[in-house]
Order: structure tokens, then sequence, then C-alpha cells
């Protein structure tokens, strides 16, 4: 919640918001969230290549586990904006996946 008189952030306090900077309040309605949380959301652990690869395009490369010569491929933006994607490979026989950066 925001301070309508100086626009600083409000803190709950009882049952009003109450301004730190100017000191201003405002009644809570039963639809405001006061839940403050310090907590840092989790990474999500990203899929490289889910099993259903049916929509992924095939290339002819070599696999560096079973010597097959074809692999389902895709672009992934896996370092800063300003460095190349890194293409991922998942092999068509024995499902190894590596990168090419």
């Amino acid at each position: 919640m925001f301070c309508p008189e100086c626009g600083a952030l409000m803190k709950p306090s009882g049952g009003k918001w109450v301004c730190k900077k100017c000191g201003a309040t405002k009644e809570k309605s039963e639809d405001d969230d006061d839940t403050i949380s310090s907590e840092k959301e989790e990474k999500k652990e990203r899929v490289v290549i889910e099993k259903d690869e049916g929509t992924l395009p095939k290339t002819k490369v070599r696999c560096p586990e079973c010597g097959n010569n074809e692999a389902y491929w895709r672009l992934e933006q896996t370092r800063a904006a300003d460095e190349p994607e890194t293409r991922i490979y998942r092999c068509t026989e024995c499902d190894h996946t590596w990168r090419k950066y």
C-alpha cells in the first residue's frame, strides 16, 4: 500500500495503514493483503528438453554417447543477452542431452 499523501510505502499497524514518512493513516479494508515477506523465491529448475519431442526439429549430428547421427535440437539463451544462444541437443536413440555453445 502506498501513501496517498506522499507516495511512500505504508506499513500495517493494528487495523490501519501508517506512512512512516509523513504519518498519514488509512483504514484497512477486507481485501487488503498486509503480508510482508522477505523470503526469496526459489529458482525453478529449467527443463531443457522434455520427453515428448514430437514438435522439435531434428538435425544430423553425432551423439557423443552412442554414436547415433540424429538428434532433436533447440536454442536457449543460457548466458547474457549480448552472447550467442546455446544449441541443446537430445539424441533420438539414447536420449543423451548435450550442449554446443
